[in-house]
């Protein structure tokens, strides 16, 4: 069974990875309206998994004896001024969400819940790559300035990205 402490911050977490979805949506939508289809690919993938994200948590939670309690998600920015500046927020947003997952640890380890520290691991993981992927688009894209060729030769590598879903809770990372 799951303590009181520890259901609430993963049930306040999946809202977060929610929030984090609708986010990334947003950020499809912007694209879509600039017609920059690979970096709307990109942030599709970013969508689902988020949502993926969300749903290990919320299966971990059942798993455990707790339960998962949907809440309200907050809008999201909509308006970006080029797709440096999309990818910054992403950027930024990722490291917000950097530090929610590593107090979701502290929180573990003060409950001596060894099963969620471990389940937390994964995301900890994740949240490396996650951090790294957006930082390389940005890095591209200052390299690319406002070069239209660049920006269409990324547009087309970013439309490769392809959702690989993550490990089920409960399976071995």
């Amino acid at each position: 069974m799951i303590g009181e402490r520890m259901q609430k911050a993963i049930n306040d977490q999946i809202n977060a990875e929610l929030y984090s979805a609708y986010l990334y949506l947003s950020m499809v939508s912007y694209f879509e309206s600039v017609n920059l289809p690979g970096f709307a690919t990109w942030m599709r993938v970013q969508v689902q998994e988020e949502i993926a994200h969300a749903m290990k948590f919320f299966d971990y939670l059942h798993a455990r004896g707790g339960r998962a309690l949907v809440q309200p998600i907050a809008g999201p920015e909509t308006q970006w001024a080029s797709p440096l500046t999309v990818f910054e927020a992403g950027y930024k947003h990722e490291q917000y969400v950097t530090g929610r997952i590593n107090n979701l640890v502290k929180i573990a380890r003060e409950e001596i819940d060894v099963a969620t520290e471990i389940l937390l691991q994964w995301y900890v993981t994740e949240q490396v790559e996650e951090e790294s992927n957006a930082d390389q688009v940005i890095q591209k894209l200052k390299r690319a300035g406002d070069t239209p060729a660049a920006l269409f030769m990324m547009d087309q590598e970013l439309g490769t990205r392809v959702f690989v879903p993550p490990t089920p809770a409960g399976a071995a990372p």
